[in-house]
């Protein structure tokens, strides 16, 4: 935690100099000024003093809840290209969640590694293109606009047996990607 810049912003939302901070809690500028400088620390005494100059108390300014991010866009995304196959994770940092998002772009005549069973669920939309899900001994056609859910508890991998370029959008719970 930056002690000296969480004052400095508390400092400069309330409208404050330095110098106006300074003495409202009997300090000096040159203490504030080395304090958002990071360049001394203030005793728990003087820290309280200063955040009830600045409106805040220690619970809040030491609560270190970071906003979620919700929205991802194309920067954010990371992409992983093997043999004609394209994976596009669409949450970063996914495998810490419950579920794990991908666009899945297979070139004609290419097909995803075979996945061995494990716990969970998966679900795909077919965006474009069509492809061959293979679950266990079972294959099934999927065409654009098709959806497909099953649980992971056998061997699966998708196929991509034609001419044309199949985009997957595919959601596995827990992360397997």
């Amino acid at each position: 935690m930056d002690l000296g810049i969480k004052i400095k912003r508390l400092r400069l939302q309330c409208g404050l100099t330095q110098e106006e901070l300074a003495d409202r809690c009997e300090l000096t500028k040159g203490y504030i000024s080395q304090l958002e400088n990071n360049l001394t620390s203030p005793s728990i005494a003087t820290l309280i003093d200063i955040l009830a100059v600045l409106g805040s108390d220690l619970k809040s300014f030491f609560n270190e809840e970071t906003e979620e991010q919700i929205v991802f866009s194309e920067q954010d995304f990371f992409e992983k290209e093997d043999d004609g196959e394209l994976i596009t994770w669409l949450v970063p940092n996914s495998l810490k969640n419950e579920m794990e998002p991908i666009l899945l772009t297979l070139q004609p005549n290419v097909g995803t590694t075979e996945d061995m069973p494990h716990e969970g669920e998966e679900f795909g939309f077919v965006l474009e293109g069509e492809a061959t899900l293979h679950l266990g001994k079972k294959s099934y056609e999927l065409r654009e606009g098709n959806s497909f859910y099953f649980t992971s508890k056998k061997r699966h991998y998708i196929e991509n047996k034609s001419n044309k370029t199949a985009k997957i959008l595919w959601v596995s719970s827990p992360p397997t990607f």
